[in-house]
């Protein structure tokens, strides 16, 4: 094979390895949130570095779950959780 070939087979290794490892490590924070939106509730759990972002990743994925589309999904995202529980 060339050398190029080496190159980016090395390199696609290297980018699977770093997601896999990244993956596999706790994160500092970790939430679960509930949010009722038109009626109907949903509840998800996420983890990040930051509490920002554990709260934000979790109401996103309940959002996910009870909205289609762009307005709706902003909607739902804006809307206060019923409830935030962190996790150890």
């Amino acid at each position: 094979m060339k050398k190029t070939t080496w190159i980016a087979v090395a390199f696609c290794a290297a980018v699977i390895a770093y997601l896999v490892i990244s993956s596999f490590q706790p994160k500092a924070f970790r939430c679960k949130v509930c949010i009722t939106f038109r009626g109907v509730q949903d509840c998800r759990t996420a983890s990040a570095d930051t509490e920002m972002d554990a709260r934000r990743t979790a109401t996103t994925n309940a959002c996910a779950q009870l909205t289609s589309g762009v307005t709706l999904t902003s909607q739902c995202e804006n809307t206060p959780p019923d409830s935030v529980e962190w996790l150890k």
